[in-house]
This record gives C-alpha cells, sequence and structure tokens, in this order.
C-alpha cells in the first residue's frame, strides 16, 4: 500500500513543485490551497498524471474547526495520512510603525496558527499508527529578521520553534519532524523581486532560488533517507544566512 502526502500551499510554487515529486515517487497527494479552483484542478491533472490519486481541497488552515473535519475526511478516503508539508504562508509587508493589526493577525494566522493546526490534527493520527513524517517551511527571515516584515519573520521563527517542540514530542511514536528555511525564492509570492534588485546583490550566489531547489530538500527530508533527521532546520538560501 503506498503512502499518502497532504501539502498544504499545494496548489502553487514550492507546494506544487513538491506534490509532484512526491508523486512521482509514488505517493497519493491531497492539496490544500487557497488558489482559483481551476488552477488547483490543474495541478491535480499533473499529480494523476503520474499514476497516483490526488485531490484538492480549498481550504483555509488557520481555521482550526476547519482543518480538523479536513484530516478526518482525508484518512477516511485515503486510509492514513502518512507525510504533512507544510508550505502555506502568506506576506502582507509593511513597517512595524506603520502596519496594521490585521495584517500582523493575518500572517501569524496562516504561517504559525495554520501550521499548527495542520500538526495538531495530524498527530493523533501518526501517534496511532506510530508512523508520520513533517516537513514545516519556515524561512530564512525566522531566522536573521528582515526589515519590513516582523509579522512574517515572527511567523516562521515561530515555525522553528514549533518543529523543535514537534519533534522532541512525538519522536518517541516513529514520528519525524524537520523544517526548511528557504531564502530568496523566485515564486508568484516574490515575483515583484526584479533581477536587478539589490537583495539579489546581498546574495553571495549571486541569484534567486527554485521552487525545484527547495522542493528537492523537502522531499529528501520526508524520504526514508532521511530517516536519522528529526528537529533540524535546514537553510536553501543561496548562503544569504551563514
Amino acid at each position: 500500500m503506498g503512502k499518502t502526502a497532504v501539502v498544504t500551499g499545494g496548489g502553487s510554487g514550492i507546494g506544487r513543485v513538491t506534490a509532484l515529486k512526491l508523486a512521482a515517487d509514488g505517493t497519493d497527494v491531497v492539496i490544500i490551497h487557497m488558489d482559483p479552483e481551476e488552477k488547483a484542478a490543474e495541478v491535480v491533472k499533473e499529480i494523476e498524471a503520474l499514476g497516483v490519486k490526488a485531490k484538492a481541497i480549498r481550504m483555509n488552515v488557520a481555521d482550526f474547526a476547519a482543518v480538523k473535519e479536513t484530516v478526518a475526511d482525508i484518512v477516511k478516503e485515503f486510509g492514513s495520512i502518512d507525510i504533512l508539508i507544510n508550505c502555506a504562508g502568506i506576506t502582507r509587508d509593511g513597517l512595524i510603525a506603520m502596519m496594521k493589526e490585521e495584517n500582523f493577525d493575518a500572517v501569524i494566522g496562516v504561517n504559525l496558527k495554520g501550521t499548527f493546526n495542520m500538526i495538531r490534527h495530524c498527530t493523533p493520527i501518526f501517534m496511532k499508527q506510530r508512523h508520520g513524517c513533517i516537513v514545516n517551511v519556515s524561512s530564512v527571515s525566522g531566522l536573521i529578521g528582515n526589515a519590513g516584515q516582523a509579522n512574517y519573520s515572527t511567523s516562521k521563527a515561530g515555525v522553528v520553534g514549533l518543529t523543535k517542540s514537534t519533534a522532541k514530542e512525538l519522536v518517541g511514536r516513529g514520528v519525524r519532524c524537520n523544517a526548511v528555511a528557504p531564502g530568496f525564492i523566485a515564486t508568484d509570492m516574490t515575483a515583484n523581486l526584479s533581477k536587478n534588485n539589490p537583495l539579489i546583490d546581498m546574495i553571495p550566489m549571486k541569484r534567486m532560488g527554485t521552487a525545484e531547489e527547495v522542493a528537492d530538500l523537502i522531499f529528501f527530508l520526508a524520504s526514508d533517507a532521511a530517516s536519522y533527521i528529526t528537529g533540524e532546520v535546514i537553510k536553501v538560501d543561496g548562503g544569504i544566512a551563514m
């Protein structure tokens, strides 16, 4: 029997590429998204073309009750959840002196609370079956901070703490939990950063990373090849935070 993975933010960017890599390895994939339905449907077609089962569910991961219901529905339909990839994330950038409360709350709600919600409701499943793998997407902004992103940096720093606490709590039940910390990655979220942006000059490799490069690391951490790795936060940032 094959494995089942749930990928939040799976309708685009890093989440989409990760979902496809898992599918190519024979894993059934459920993507959780907030994209237009047509866009998510296209991803499902791409996944199914790889010979596995796929489903797209439009849901806000910040909604605790909705996550609980959705996780239960996935288990009922797919039989289990073996891998959880938390990619869902938003930005609402602004300087602290002018940041609106709703923009702070929205980013914390999706990026941090959403990650907690997914882990919280998958944990009883993982504990019962005595196996499971969680990979969270943090950010170098959560490790070194970033001016104009107090909300985003805080949310991603929280994901680091959540990752380590989860790893310590669940290691005895055969569950691993790790995180990746991307730097500047070329996705829809960073589409407003031009190639001539001075931020690019700060990256030792002098270029933005790709969604594929981040997804490769996520895929590794979710695989049996990483069976002795838990509680780690691994940067994929071209050296910007070294």
